[in-house]
């Protein structure tokens, strides 16, 4: 198959293009490398610098390379940005996303793979409870509602111009590549930070000296997975939950990286911040099979940083 892959600089897109290629398959990544890395790019790939918002040009790429599948990846991804820059992120996330659909009914690409958020789009999650993908979802920051708006358009440019989609929701992802600076990738951020020395942050969940957040951490390799299934047409459901299904603390996963490291962090207790949610958990599809335990992801993430001090 001929594969675009949108934001393939990145931590993920960067993951899935290298699955696409080692199947065999040709593939374009697209980025504009706002924070993704052109180191990340697989070399067997074409790379295109581009920005989605720039809507004459990828319809231009897309009519050349005539892709069978767009796996759209690429996104605006931080809660808090969104919270402080609504329109940059529906411009990224909606208007970007509206972009690469107009190239595809102009190219005849009849399936696109979308990368969603179950960590965000379900809102709240009660304790105790997990959220399917049978939730209604209850978007609270801007980024979730700008994720849910785009797969509100695919429906509607399936029913139109008969473009097949995969809605991947992600639940919040980790692994080697994760970029440890900005506001995103905690696993990330915490790892560097332990291997250096520096202290580490526990945002509140409600007040401050809290444990924080509960979130439920899916290692990459199990979002690669996901990817591949739904490029390949061996995935029939038009949404599924990609996660873990464990439930964990900001302070569990603190400790988690401490004994991974074997190096106490210096912890430090701060706001919430805004945007995020208290308590996120999704139940997982059961096609992608077990997931990768948390001990054992932070270990490759780790060891992916060490080779890089």
């Amino acid at each position: 198959m001929r594969v675009v892959v949108t934001g393939g600089a990145g931590f993920i897109g960067s993951h899935v293009a290298d699955a696409l290629l080692a199947d065999g398959h040709a593939v374009v990544v697209v980025d504009d490398l706002s924070t993704g890395r052109e180191a990340n790019v697989p070399k067997a790939a074409r790379f295109e610098k581009l920005d989605i918002r720039n809507g004459g040009a990828v319809q231009a790429l897309f009519e050349t390379f005539r892709p069978d599948v767009v796996c759209h990846q690429a996104a605006q991804t931080s809660v808090a940005i969104s919270t402080r820059e609504a329109v940059r992120d529906a411009e990224i996330n909606v208007l970007g996303s509206l972009n690469v659909l107009e190239a595809c009914v102009a190219a005849g690409t009849k399936k696109l793979v979308f990368a969603s958020t179950g960590g965000a789009i379900y809102g709240e999650i009660p304790e105790g409870q997990a959220a399917g993908t049978d939730w209604a979802p209850a978007p609270q920051s801007p980024y979730a509602c700008s994720k849910f708006a785009v797969e509100q358009y695919l429906r509607s440019y399936q029913i139109e111009h008969g473009i097949q989609s995969n809605v991947l929701r992600y639940s919040n992802v980790y692994g080697p590549r994760q970029d440890p600076h900005g506001e995103a990738g905690v696993v990330a951020i915490f790892c560097q930070r332990l291997l250096k020395g520096e202290p580490i942050q526990i945002n509140a969940r409600r007040e401050v000296g809290d444990p924080g957040c509960v979130r439920d951490y899916v290692y990459v390799g199990q979002v690669v997975k996901a990817n591949m299934l739904a490029c390949t047409g061996k995935l029939s459901a038009p949404v599924i939950n990609v996660a873990a299904g464990v439930p964990t603390t900001t302070l569990d996963l603190a400790r988690a990286i401490e004994h991974a490291t074997g190096k106490t962090a210096s912890l430090g207790y701060g706001p919430r911040r805004p945007g995020d949610v208290a308590r996120s958990l999704l139940i997982p599809d059961p096609i992608l099979g077990t997931p990768t335990a948390l001990g054992e992801g932070i270990a490759e993430t780790l060891a992916w940083f060490q080779a890089r001090a």
